[in-house]
């Protein structure tokens, strides 16, 4: 039986689909008990955010029978998320957060519910418009799923129809959400991201999992002194900034990172970057300017604040604390600990004491120059001071701003006690802009860094990515192995000492938990940058991850955002399925002859590109997978088509933004600079 709730037709089908079990329609799934391994219920399995199993029917004797049981193809222009399992339905959204149900078992669809953000007023001023959510939530029969512009709604299980219905972003004019919500006791909370691109101040809300009622928000940089402050967290914070802040409207969104601490009744935060970047325009004094780039303990039934450990005091870098905060126990200096395992953008490995929120150990896991080591007794960093960019001096810091381990899932594995983190080795030039007292924020644009150009001269060196096993305890690497690009997919370890991890070669891999040694491959046909998850229907272990790529630079070998073929995939023991062959055509670049390009009209798209489009639509015009690539496109060449795509939101539906706020004079300039780059980049023609 086939259940369908669409909020419109069906033109825009599959979005997100993920696999589970055939489950009977007359009852809810049953989850399990938590640490049972039995379902996966929350982002990183349950509430610890480990992305670890227990399952160990596969493991390292057996996993050469692995193979393919199912895949279902996602009708979506992204798909980068992490499913859900529970009672043999597997859930997952994707796209303009569509959320769909599969049976875990064989792929069949059970039912679809999209909730139509293309049509919603609010989507066209949100940014991140190509982007998919990251994951979902699942609580009290529901799933929860954010949308872009806002709403978190809450969607029967069984049936796939919307339960309740509310807008999180009402003090959040310039949000937008990519990211997940997540259970925490009786409520579900959520986040939201933009702090890039406008006056944005970040916070938190949880909203009761059954009524969908406000209980409680979190702001987590303070407002305007002269409004009076929301709580004594406020008051205390606002004593650590300096200026103006508010104007700018502070940043310190919490866009992807949280966990749910049941032992202690409380849910941790993992804050984002100040708005702009650059501390001595946001904050001109220095100061902490707390919350920023710290991990906020709150009560989970009340919403107050209970401690913080701020990595990075004053943060004038991109570095945030949204990837993984995973809650586990360790003995040090033996004694068992309750402990939060972090290893955020900068490049530390931190554990944190979950009781009293002290930081116990931290060591560097990749290359970082922008710090010597944290001062165990403060907690501080011990800054190298020309990683503040003084006196207009370029400082090359390493990591660059997707950090040393980006939003792709770290895994730790209760059977090695090792975490296990997609690393990335790259460097980026930071400089002050030429007039830094006249600044000005660009309002909806890309990217309010409050940096300056790099010089030409000064190169950057290529980066390059390698999956780690870390130690906590000793807080050393236990082994690592060589990506084939700087981005590795999210991560998964079991009991049955594995490690799983999709990878942009297209490849989907098992290694060794406890040696490193690759095992197994299975050629996905694209690349993976979600993280894969594991459950066990009928007394049977299942793999499920979703093929989907994007990036904001080519990847080798290149995945075209529109040939990719954006999967589910479930595995198991015993699995025959294959994939049907694949298709690739080399692109090809378009003009049209009769297009003369103005240089002076070029150099204010160039800047609005270099501004705006370069996050999807790739660097250098080089399209990653997240957009199309616009020098193949025919979009441009025409005027009116362009403005209609670009300016009104024609293809909202299939993820572009209406970019309202773009000039006539603006989008004319676009058209030159795409061409421009389409002939500077057009293969030479062969003579005879």
């Amino acid at each position: 039986m086939m259940l369908k709730a669409r909020s419109r037709s069906t033109l825009f089908l599959g979005s997100v689909l993920l696999a589970v079990g055939s489950v009977a329609c007359s009852a809810l799934p049953i989850v399990k008990e938590a640490g049972a391994g039995q379902d996966w219920t929350s982002y990183g399995g349950d509430s610890r955010e480990l992305h670890y199993s227990p399952l160990s029917e596969i493991s390292d004797k057996n996993i050469n029978d692995l193979g393919l049981v199912w895949s279902y193809d996602i009708d979506a222009h992204d798909a980068y998320t992490t499913p859900l399992e529970v009672g043999g339905v597997l859930y997952f959204a994707a796209g303009m957060s569509v959320l769909q149900a599969l049976d875990a078992r064989t792929g069949k669809e059970l039912w679809t519910y999209d909730p139509d953000v293309a049509s919603q007023p609010e989507a066209k001023v949100r940014a991140r418009a190509g982007w998919a959510v990251r994951g979902i939530a699942y609580a009290d029969g529901k799933v929860f799923v954010a949308t872009r512009e806002g709403r978190l709604i809450a969607v029967d299980a069984k049936t796939g129809k919307p339960v309740w219905s509310v807008q999180t972003l009402d003090q959040a004019p310039n949000g937008y959400i990519t990211g997940m919500p997540f259970i925490a006791g009786d409520n579900v909370v959520i986040g939201f991201g933009g702090a890039d691109y406008d006056a944005t101040r970040g916070y938190v809300t949880a909203y009761n999992i059954r009524t969908g009622k406000k209980a409680w928000r979190f702001f987590t940089v303070p407002g305007n002194p002269a409004d009076g402050f929301e709580d004594d967290a406020m008051e205390m914070a606002a004593k650590t900034w300096t200026g103006e802040w508010w104007k700018y409207g502070g940043g310190g969104t919490v866009w992807n990172a949280m966990a749910y601490d049941a032992k202690y009744d409380r849910i941790y935060l993992g804050t984002g970057n100040g708005l702009p970047w650059n501390e001595k325009i946001r904050s001109p004094g220095g100061g902490d300017n707390l919350f920023l780039a710290s991990i906020v303990a709150l009560d989970a039934k009340t919403g107050k604040y209970v401690w913080h450990y701020q990595t990075n005091p004053g943060v004038t870098w991109d570095f945030n604390d949204a990837m993984d905060i995973e809650l586990t126990q360790l003995d040090i200096g033996g004694k068992k600990r309750d402990v939060l395992l972090h290893a955020p953008k900068n490049g530390f490995y931190y554990v944190i004491d979950r009781a009293t929120g002290k930081l116990i150990s931290a060591e560097k896991f990749g290359p970082v120059n922008w710090a010597d080591k944290i001062d165990l007794e403060t907690g501080r960093p011990i800054e190298n001071p020309d990683a503040r960019y003084p006196d207009g001096k370029p400082f090359l810091m390493f990591p660059f701003p997707y950090g040393a381990h980006g939003v792709q899932a770290m895994s730790h594995s209760l059977q090695t006690g090792l975490t296990y983190i997609p690393v990335m080795e790259g460097g980026r030039w930071h400089v002050d802009p030429a007039n830094i007292a006249q600044w000005k924020m660009n309002p909806g644009m890309m990217i309010n860094a409050g940096l300056g150009a790099v010089p030409p001269d000064l190169k950057t060196p290529p980066a390059k990515g390698k999956i780690v096993a870390w130690d906590p305890v000793t807080q050393k690497e236990v082994w690592s192995q060589p990506e084939p690009d700087m981005f590795g997919g999210g991560i998964l370890s079991t009991g049955g000492n594995l490690v799983f991890q999709g990878q942009v070669s297209g490849e989907f891999v098992a290694y060794t938990a406890d040696k490193g040694a690759k095992i197994w491959a299975f050629d996905a046909q694209n690349g993976i940058l979600g993280a894969p998850i594991s459950y066990m229907v009928d007394g049977k272990q299942y793999i499920t991850v979703i093929a989907s790529f994007r990036s904001s630079y080519p990847s080798n070998p290149k995945w075209d955002y529109r040939q990719q073929r954006r999967r589910v995939l479930t595995f198991a023991l015993g699995g025959k399925a294959k994939l049907p062959a694949a298709q690739f055509a080399e692109g090809e670049i378009l003009d049209d002859p009769t297009f003369k390009i103005d240089p002076a009209k070029a150099a204010i798209g160039g800047a609005v590109y270099n501004g705006s489009c370069i996050v999807c639509h790739g660097a250098g015009m080089m399209a990653g997978g997240a957009a199309p690539d616009l020098r193949e496109s025919a979009v441009p060449l025409d005027a009116a088509s362009f403005r209609a795509v670009v300016h009104d939101g024609a293809l909202m539906s299939r993820g572009m933004g209406a970019f309202g706020n773009l000039s006539d004079e603006q989008l004319e300039g676009l058209r030159h600079y795409i061409r421009q780059r389409a002939r500077a980049t057009m293969p030479a023609k062969e003579t005879k």
